[in-house]
């Protein structure tokens, strides 16, 4: 099978769904002339000429706007943003139109838009360039929210977007856009809504999801060492969020750990969290464990710090309730955490639980 890059994959979707449906049109900052800012579209202004690929002002929420506005006359716009950083100038439109639309309409307009571009942290760019709005959107009822992983999924998910009739915030790594990865030359949909399991375990679940997924297979090489099983799951998509894989997937594991690269305070980790302790706390033999970013405005690009809250922490590393490592430490020894969980929950902490649910 062929290899293709990240922003090749997002390329290839956007076209091939332009030249199915004439009423598919990309607009936002040099997606034209200049093939995009990660050049994810590159020869589509040649291709499809400039009445569908548009370029537009440094206008987030004029263009947001002409997007929405353009689906209750019948089409499917593709909005990109430079970088979802600079979405928040144009958020009210998706979240105050594009989100409630198909509601305040009684059903009579539906809003078939993607707004899609790049998120998190990138090299050398500072806190207002480096940002992760994933929770923001995915609390928003009415949006869905996609963040893939590598290039076979990005095109799968992107194509399943374009073609869905509500909004959908599709957001990618700064970061991947020159990730290669296998991607079939045959049309592929991937589903909204379905986690994968990418690889199988039995001793810990690890839950992530976009580029910062890649640490976990480093994580898991080193695990491998000591004889450490753990099972990936990719959420793929966060909005709606697969719970029901990863309750499954806790039921055979009975631990689990959530790596997001995202604040700690009111984030995905924290609902998955709040959904396996109310469904599947039975079934844990440690507290689970959610791995986070600093809570602080400003983050190092090159010794980024990592928090990881939680109150039963010090029970396993006789430290802080909260403590923090920097992110090149961490990517270093997360096999060590995992290893720790592994091995020290399960006297002292299966007691603990055991006290709670008796």
């Amino acid at each position: 099978m062929r290899q293709i890059q990240f922003r090749e994959a997002v390329c290839e979707a956007m076209s091939e769904e332009m030249r199915k449906d004439e009423s598919i049109y990309l607009m936002g900052e040099e997606v034209a002339e200049y093939n995009g800012a990660y050049k994810a579209s590159k020869g589509m202004l040649d291709e499809f000429g400039e009445k569908r690929v548009i370029d537009t002002p440094i206008s987030e929420l004029g263009f947001a706007g002409i997007g929405v506005g353009s689906t209750m006359t019948g089409n499917r716009p593709i909005i990109e943003f430079m970088t979802f950083n600079f979405a928040l100038v144009g958020i009210d439109q998706i979240i105050n139109n594009a989100a409630k639309i198909r509601q305040m309409s009684g059903g009579q307009f539906p809003c078939p838009i993607v707004f899609r571009g790049p998120t998190a942290s990138a090299g050398q760019l500072a806190a207002t360039h480096s940002q992760a709005f994933e929770s923001w959107y995915a609390n928003c009822p009415g949006l869905k929210v996609i963040v893939p992983s590598n290039p076979y999924d990005a095109k799968g998910l992107l194509k399943s977007a374009i073609r869905d009739d509500d909004p959908v915030i599709f957001m990618e790594s700064e970061q991947m856009y020159g990730d290669k990865g296998q991607v079939p030359e045959e049309e592929y949909l991937i589903p909204i809504g379905e986690a994968e399991i990418k690889k199988e375990g039995n001793d810990v679940t690890v839950v992530s999801f976009g580029k910062i997924l890649k640490e976990v297979f480093k994580a898991d090489e080193k695990l491998k060492e000591d004889n450490i099983d753990i099972e990936i799951i990719d959420l793929r998509t966060i909005r709606p969020l697969d719970i029901d894989t990863i309750i499954s997937s806790v039921k055979k594991t009975n631990r689990l750990v959530i790596l997001e690269e995202s604040w700690p305070f009111g984030n995905i980790s924290t609902e998955i969290a709040y959904q396996v302790q109310n469904k599947a706390m039975d079934f844990l033999d440690a507290p689970l464990i959610k791995i986070n970013t600093a809570d602080t405005p400003t983050q190092n690009n090159i010794d980024e710090l990592v928090s990881i809250p939680t109150t039963h922490f010090s029970v396993l590393f006789k430290a802080e309730p909260a403590c923090s490592i920097t992110l090149s430490a961490f990517l270093t020894n997360f096999f060590a955490i995992i290893t720790v969980f592994y091995y020290s929950s399960n006297f002292h902490l299966t007691r603990r639980f055991g006290l709670i649910l008796t």
